[in-house]
């Protein structure tokens, strides 16, 4: 039987170490804001918005959400990331996507503040992921390292293999894990035989979008399988990319969906909109 990788209790201890930085910077005169653009009915995003609220409001940190009607214009959503970026008391800054149609997420995204991309989206922190030399890293990559660590987990010397190269998770994951001396395979739609690659995986992480798309036939005995998925079966319930019913006898380790990946992503949110304020401030 696999450990999980508890991300619900990680995160806890990851944001009670925040709000203990965002005490102590109070203590200096200091407060911590982020400021969240949310445009638009999607029901999964104004889901993700809320518990980003909570969090905060559990950390310390001020919060501010920006909720414009889905027929808002480009230029409009320009003028307010402009604004967000010219206020001194907004650290961080937070454009939820998908937007709309219609909406330039990459204009969006170009248009953040980099000291204020708290996403680490901006082509400049990813520039500087690329290097390894970053203020910022993307909330589920690094989320996602954090629980390693915390287990003991090092990717160094180990096989890792990313199903999914999207700029949010598939690419800047293989980044990071390649920063930590881990020889890294990224497989995609393109791949041909993918469970061929997946099967030598010491660490596996899946980031494809598709319910229990990894089944226990694609996976090397006493792996390290990371679950990235939050998709609906067939029956409307939440399930991961992995098929963990299966696959969880057969991992060494593995993230549950719900109470894996997600929780750290949140949780990095909040250290990066720390990280952001002390920057700022001149005090990291």
């Amino acid at each position: 039987m696999a450990t999980i990788l508890d991300g619900k209790a990680v995160s806890a201890q990851v944001k009670a170490d925040v709000k203990r930085e965002v005490e102590a910077l109070a203590g200096r005169g200091v407060s911590v804001s982020l400021a969240v653009i949310l445009v638009g009915d999607d029901p999964a995003s104004h889901t993700y918005v809320r518990n980003k609220e909570k969090a905060c409001a559990e950390a310390g940190i001020q919060s501010k959400t920006y909720r414009l009607p889905a027929g808002t214009t480009e230029q409009e959503l320009l003028a307010l990331v402009e604004a967000l970026n010219a206020d001194k008391a907004v650290n961080g800054i937070l454009c939820q996507l998908p937007l709309p149609k219609g909406l330039n997420e990459a204009a969006v995204i170009a248009a953040v503040s980099p000291a204020k991309d708290v996403d680490a989206f901006h082509t400049a922190n990813v520039g500087h992921i690329m290097l390894g030399d970053y203020a910022f890293l993307p909330c589920t990559p690094a989320g996602i390292v954090e629980l390693l660590d915390r287990y003991r987990i090092d990717p160094a010397g180990k096989h890792c293999v990313v199903i999914g190269r999207s700029n949010i998770v598939g690419k800047p994951m293989a980044m990071l894990l390649l920063h930590r001396n881990a020889t890294v395979t990224v497989c995609h739609s393109k791949t041909e035989d993918l469970a061929a690659y997946t099967r030598t995986a010491d660490i596996l992480v899946a980031a494809v979008g598709k319910p229990r798309f990894v089944t226990a036939d694609m996976v090397k005995p006493g792996a390290v399988v990371i679950d990235v998925g939050m998709d609906r079966d067939e029956n409307g319930k939440l399930c991961g990319d992995v098929d963990f019913a299966a696959v969880e006898p057969k991992a060494a380790y593995i993230t549950p969906v719900p109470g894996g990946v997600g929780p750290m992503t949140i949780a990095t949110l909040l250290k990066n909109t720390v990280t952001a304020a002390k920057l700022q401030n001149g005090m990291a």
